[in-house]
């Protein structure tokens, strides 16, 4: 019976999706925010969907570019595109939007009045550089990723130092970031002790936030959750899962390419 099968074509194998791929509904959402040309440009040599897929299998697993599955479009070309997203603002802009729809969903003004800041140290890794730094309490070298959310959990600012830096010493610019990102809604911002002292208190004011520290009860004994504070740990939680962030492996321009860089990238075809 083997006669049966000359002259016929190997079945085409249909590449199983991977639990990070975006979904019908979810592309749906996002891409108007990704093209930044026609998606039957002539220069187009992948489709979109398959880079974005790229993209978020790589954040989710935490994996090196060069390691990027075949089945994906090559690895420099979705670097190269992930770098366009970037300067293009397309993230920003796509997490501003949605954060608003979600606001507006469970009835809440479409700009917050009060914010929750908290930070998280990450344990360093050889592509940290320079950036890495020792965070005493914590006991632990890295990065230590400084956020603003509203009071729903949905991020509104985000900022990263060595670990060693202080909190207090990043209200000012949180601040003002999330000032010039609200239109200057913000009235209020809920944070721990580690954020105590008068340097905070008078750089929030200065941007028309009062800082009010919610404080550990005083017979602390066990886990205590805090009123408010829980919501920037549970914005925590949810980036937590994505492996890249874990391992402070953030894609910027040129860390974690082997060698790679924007030069490298740019000689790739157009996603």
């Amino acid at each position: 019976m083997i006669w049966h099968t000359v002259g016929m074509k190997k079945p085409t194998r249909v590449p199983k999706p991977y639990p990070s791929d975006v979904s019908d509904e979810e592309w749906s959402f996002v891409v108007p925010y990704l093209t930044l040309c026609r998606l039957n440009s002539p220069q187009r040599e992948h489709d979109l969907r398959k880079v974005f897929n790229a993209l978020r299998w790589l954040v989710r697993s935490g994996a090196h570019w060069r390691m990027m599955p075949h089945d994906f479009p090559p690895w420099p070309t979705v670097y190269q595109q992930t770098r366009r997203w970037m300067r293009a603002g397309c993230f920003e802009a796509l997490v501003y939007d949605l954060r608003v729809l979600l606001r507006k969903y469970t009835g809440r003004n479409a700009q917050p009045s009060a914010m929750i800041l908290d930070s998280r140290t990450i344990q360093s890794t050889p592509e940290s550089g320079a950036r890495a730094g020792y965070d005493g309490a914590k006991r632990r070298k890295g990065s230590k990723v400084h956020a603003a959310v509203d009071t729903l959990g949905n991020l509104l600012a985000l900022h990263v130092t060595p670990a060693d830096e202080q909190d207090r010493a990043q209200v000012e610019q949180l601040a003002k970031a999330v000032q010039e990102l609200t239109g200057d809604s913000v009235e209020l911002a809920y944070v721990d002790q580690g954020y105590t002292g008068d340097t905070p208190k008078q750089a929030a004011k200065a941007q028309g936030i009062h800082l009010e520290v919610v404080k550990h009860t005083e017979a602390k004994r066990g886990f205590v959750l805090l009123p408010r504070r829980w919501v920037g740990l549970s914005e925590f939680s949810c980036v937590w899962h994505n492996m890249m962030f874990i391992r402070s492996m953030y894609v910027t321009q040129d860390e974690d390419c082997h060698g790679g860089s924007d030069a490298a990238a740019d000689t790739s075809s157009t996603a």
